[in-house]
Formats: C-alpha cells, structure tokens, sequence
C-alpha cells in the first residue's frame, strides 16, 4: 500500500550535545500564562490560562520573512518544553511566538479563532533542544529577548500561573500528546513590534541562545 502523493517532509530541531534531531509533531501554546502579560494585553489576569495552536511548518532555526497580511508582527519570547515518549520531557529551549497582532486582535473582537494572528510560516521560531538529563529542574530559567540590541523582555519561569508539570497535566487530559511535540508554555510582559531589518536575539541565559533575522 502505497500513499498517492508524497508526504511532507518532517519538521526538526537540532539537539545540543547530539547527532541526533527532534522530529516535531504538534505545536501546542499556552495563552495568557503570565498575569503581568494578561494586563498589558487588556486581559482579567484572574482568568485561567488556556491553549491553542500552531502548525508544525510554522517552526524554523533561521531568519524569518515579514509575513503578509499584517502591519503589526509582535514577539513573544517561552520557554518551549520538548514531550518524548510516554508523555515524558524530552527536554527544552526558548522559542518566539511570533504574532500578527491586528489579525489576532480583530479575532478577538469578532469571537474567532486565532489560527491566522498566530500560525503562518516562520512563526515558531525555536532554539537547538536541550535534553532535560543536561539540567535536571527546569522551573527556575529566565527568559530574555532583545531587539536590535535593545533588552525588551525579561521574564522568571517562576512566575507562570501554570508551571510546566501544570501545563503537561492539563494539556493530557484534552490532548493524547506524543512524542515529539512541542509545547510554548507562555510569554511574560513586554512583548512588542518588529519591523523588516530587526535582529532578534532570545536566550535562556546561560543555557541556549536563539537568533534570527526580520526579513
């Protein structure tokens, strides 16, 4: 048996310390999981975080075109959690949620999806994977992005409403995760524009570094 047309190629990371590259799956995002990112974006901080998606093509290591459709492409930086098997943490790296704002705000207004404002290519940026035996505890990591230079966000794993084993909980109990999927578990304040010509550095100090391109 035999498929009638070719299957796309899969999706892959690079894995620090290996040969070895991270096939990725799903793409699952937390919203709203830092209270102070909930108030700069008119949000109740009371209300409980929830997810959605992006799709697998929208992950890339490299430089990013200025996508279409939109005059307000804002970053994101998370920490993104790596699932291996038996829903297990393969490991982590920090990511950009990249964001075409005004698509995502007239979603909100009209009561729809966020697929357009959140998921087209080049919007998953994401770090070489850290496996998780390189550093056993992962709820303490901070979170930097800058712009050009300039730091325009800085965040504490700590300050989650739901920590990552909180995250993978609730996700499990609406989704069968599998193995290589990626979960971007939520962005602290200060998120912000980007413009074509911006050099975009995010890092989970002292452990991963993630660089790219406005194009």
């Amino acid at each position: 048996m035999t498929f009638p047309f070719r299957t796309p190629d899969v999706v892959t990371l690079s894995i620090r310390g290996s040969e070895d590259i991270f096939p990725v799956n799903h793409i699952y995002c937390v919203g709203r999981n830092y209270a102070a990112h909930a108030k700069e974006m008119g949000a109740d901080d009371r209300q409980p975080p929830f997810f959605f998606s992006k799709s697998d093509w929208a992950v890339t290591s490299g430089d990013v075109d200025y996508p279409a459709d939109t005059n307000d492409l804002q970053h994101e930086v998370e920490l993104v959690i790596a699932v291996g098997e038996e829903m297990s943490v393969f490991g982590f790296g920090v990511g950009v949620d990249l964001t075409r704002r005004d698509i995502q705000g007239q979603a909100k207004k009209d009561s729809k999806p966020w697929f357009r404002g959140k998921s087209f290519p080049g919007s998953a940026p994401v770090s070489k994977i850290i496996p998780l035996e390189k550093r056993s505890d992962y709820s303490d990591l901070n979170l930097v992005l800058s712009v050009n230079g300039e730091l325009k966000q800085s965040g504490s794993c700590r300050d989650m409403i739901w920590s990552p084993p909180e995250i993978l909980c609730e996700l499990a109990a609406d989704v069968p995760l599998q193995a290589g999927d990626l979960i971007f578990t939520g962005t602290p304040e200060g998120v912000g524009p980007l413009a074509k010509g911006d050099q975009v550095i995010a890092a989970i100090p002292g452990e991963v570094e993630l660089s790219f391109s406005i194009l």
